[in-house]
Formats: C-alpha cells, sequence, structure tokens
C-alpha cells in the first residue's frame, strides 16, 4: 500500500496539472471502489475548478471552487495517470499495474475526468480498494474518513515533546505505537522499519520506555529526527516502488534502492554485518538488526 512519501509524490504530480484547471466532464464506469461513490458525485465534480491540493495522512485532498473538497485514498493499487489532450494511447507509455497502459478504457480504468483543454486524468485501481469521496470544504477535517487523525509527521506539531504525551505509558510495540494512525497520521511499514534501524531502536520495546517521568527520552528526539529524514529523503527520491506503485507522471519511485533493513532478511546489517532478521507484528513483517537496534 502506498504510504506518506508515496502519496505525498502523487499529490504534488496531480497538482501541477489539476491546480486552476475547471473539470468539464467527469465518467464513472462503475458504481464506487470500495465504497459507493457518493450520491451526485460525478455531477457536484463537473464544471467545478481545482483550487489547491494537499494531503493528510495517505488521503489526498483536492479542493474546489463550489465549496466541495474530494477526498481520495489510493488503496493498495490505485494510481492517477495523466493523457494530454492530444496524446495517443500508443503513444503515451504511462506504467501501471501489470505493465498495462492507461486510456480510460482499460478494465481496472474507474474513473476519468477531463479537464477544459481536453486532457484526461484516469484513476486505475485494479483491487478496489481505494476510494473516493466528497466532504464540504468548511468541514473537511470532521469528515468521517479524516476526524481522529493524528500528527503529521512533516508538521511542525510533530516533537518529541509531542510523542512523549501519547506514548507515556503505552506497552504497545514501539512499531505498533508509530503505526498507529490516531498517534501519527501516514506513517507505514517501510518507513517505521527505516526510520527505527536509524535511530537504534527494536521494534518490540514498549513504546512507553522511551518516556521518563513526562518527559521524552533522548532516544526519542533521535526517532523524531529520522522519522522526518526518512521521509524527506524518500519523498525526493519519488517514494518506494515494490511491486506497482508510480507516479502520476508514470515514473517509479526510487527510495527502495537506499532501504537499509526492509526487505532485506539474511542480507548484511549495513552497520554491523549481522545478519538482517524478520518478524511478524500484528500481521505485518518488520525488519530489524537484532544487534544494533535496542
Amino acid at each position: 500500500m502506498p504510504e506518506l512519501p508515496e502519496v505525498e509524490t502523487v499529490m504534488r504530480g496531480l497538482a501541477a496539472v489539476l491546480v486552476g484547471q475547471r473539470i468539464a466532464a467527469v465518467r464513472l464506469r462503475r458504481g464506487g471502489l470500495r465504497f459507493p461513490f457518493p450520491q451526485g458525485f460525478a455531477e457536484r465534480l463537473t464544471g467545478a475548478r481545482v483550487e489547491g491540493l494537499s494531503r493528510r495522512a495517505k488521503y489526498i485532498l483536492v479542493r474546489l471552487d463550489n465549496g466541495h473538497t474530494l477526498i481520495v485514498h489510493l488503496g493498495m493499487t490505485g494510481r492517477f495517470s495523466v493523457i494530454p489532450a492530444a496524446a495517443s494511447a500508443s503513444s503515451l507509455g504511462v506504467f501501471y499495474f501489470e505493465e498495462e497502459v492507461a486510456t480510460g478504457e482499460g478494465p481496472h480504468d474507474h474513473v476519468v475526468l477531463t479537464l477544459e483543454g481536453g486532457s484526461r486524468i484516469v484513476f486505475t485501481d485494479p483491487r478496489r480498494f481505494g476510494l473516493m469521496d466528497l466532504a464540504e470544504t468548511a468541514c473537511c477535517a470532521e469528515h468521517v474518513r479524516l476526524r481522529g487523525l493524528g500528527l503529521e509527521p512533516l508538521s511542525n506539531d510533530f516533537n518529541a515533546e509531542a510523542l512523549a504525551q501519547r506514548f507515556a505509558g503505552r506497552k504497545a510495540p514501539l512499531k505498533a505505537a508509530l503505526l498507529e494512525q490516531r498517534l501519527i497520521a501516514g506513517l507505514g511499514n517501510i518507513y517505521v522499519c527505516e526510520a527505527l534501524f536509524r535511530a537504534g531502536l527494536s521494534p518490540s520495546r514498549r513504546a512507553g520506555t522511551l518516556v521518563k517521568r513526562g518527559r521524552p527520552d533522548p532516544r526519542l528526539e533521535e526517532l523524531v529526527r529520522h522519522i522526518r529524514a526518512v521521509l524527506t529523503e524518500a519523498i525526493a527520491a519519488g517514494g518506494s516502488t515494490i511491486r506497482d506503485y508510480a507516479g502520476a507522471d508514470g515514473q517509479e519511485g526510487a527510495f527502495q534502492q537506499r532501504f537499509h533493513v526492509y526487505d532485506r532478511e539474511g542480507e548484511a546489517c549495513p552497520r554491523c554485518g549481522a545478519a538482517i532478521r524478520r518478524v511478524v507484528q500484528s500481521g505485518r513483517s518488520t525488519f530489524f538488526c537484532g544487534r544494533c537496534q535496542k
């Protein structure tokens, strides 16, 4: 599933072609994705001009001039492709799931937005775990998909003191606490594994052990710094392509080339040479160095 850096990369790619554009037509090729589209979905999008795009956790928010915001989640295999007005299907070269080309007519092309100039934005989702919804912009933060989300790890509010408040007294494993979206919004399996390695912290240690008398342990300060660094580097690299992720321009991410532990079970730790280990926590694979991470 795309994580924060991948969603941020897609959002920025879409912003470059959508902001200031008016949606001339909307074609829905099915009644919904993971959930049905809201009533009047196509009608409320048609004719609206895009004022801006942003990201909240793993959601893309498209702010429209008609008082609505389009909320998008990519799910596991969701992808946007930008098709210029003059492009033909044979000249696109837009890669996505199983090397198909997004044309707006493929079996997995579910939503097609046509802009005034004729360009098309195609949402493709083979597994249909993505979602699209609409909210009134004025109360978007209270939408069922967004309310209750935790701190944005790249915001000024994300710091060791804020994390200490959330971790105090918690017996849950550190990795599980970092993945809890009500505490921190947008962190996913890949980048938590990488940040914990850089910080030298075991994914299995109790989250509350990084809080001493209500104050953050120095190791928590280091963890915050490494989380920010990993996410920032991953965004600069266009995210990570493990299977079928690509940005809106069709380009694969490159951060997977810099993994220290993720998906490297049995390989040598780049720090100490011990074999990278893999365990399953809450149904997810965790990769770490048992010697370096305590």
